[in-house]
């Protein structure tokens, strides 16, 4: 088994924060083999921001995500970008907010609400979205089951001080309520 993720956004989406606890949860919440990098603009916000995970029950040789099984885009830069490199049968997962997206016929598309489902969970604060990135972790341990929720809670409980911890623990809870009905096989 291996799954091959690239999520990308732009800086102060918590793209690669988001990416590094999906890989630490796979490490010590599934015992599994993970890598993580990252690539992002000389901007402290607002420039291109890319990771990618690579999951394994085997050794992992090579660190970079070529033609990722899941490609997770928030801008739509990232998204013109990267939407081509999707592997046949993959899924490119946006936000209709951040992106408007186009079909390649040989991936599948997912639109989910993240930014929507924040704002409403933050009470209308529509300037200042925070757990975003972990509205979308919480979809994504529902549509591809390698990485629990538990071992997300457990990897946000032990990352995150705790004036932040109960917020992010909101956002995951809150994603895996948009993905429930569905899983994606690959």
């Amino acid at each position: 088994m291996i799954q091959r993720f690239l999520f990308s956004g732009t800086g102060g989406q918590g793209v690669i924060t988001a990416a590094r606890v999906f890989a630490e949860a796979a490490v010590f919440g599934e015992e599994l083999n993970a890598v993580q990098t990252q690539v992002y603009g000389p901007e402290a916000r607002g420039g291109s921001a890319r990771s990618d995970v690579i999951i394994a029950d085997s050794e992992i040789w090579f660190p970079k995500v070529l033609e990722p099984n899941v490609l997770v885009c928030l801008s739509q830069f990232a998204y013109d970008r990267f939407s081509s490199l999707v592997r046949p049968g993959g899924v490119a997962i946006t936000d209709p907010f951040y992106v408007k997206r186009w079909q390649h016929a040989n991936s599948r598309a997912l639109e989910l609400p993240f930014h929507e489902t924040m704002v409403a969970l933050d009470g209308g604060d529509d300037l200042s979205v925070r757990g975003l990135n972990m509205c979308l972790l919480g979809a994504l341990c529902r549509l591809i089951p390698i990485v629990s929720l538990e071992s997300l809670k457990n990897t946000v409980s032990r990352r995150f001080p705790a004036r932040f911890r109960e917020s992010n623990l909101r956002a995951l809870e809150a994603g895996t309520a948009l993905a429930r009905e569905r899983v994606l096989t690959f």
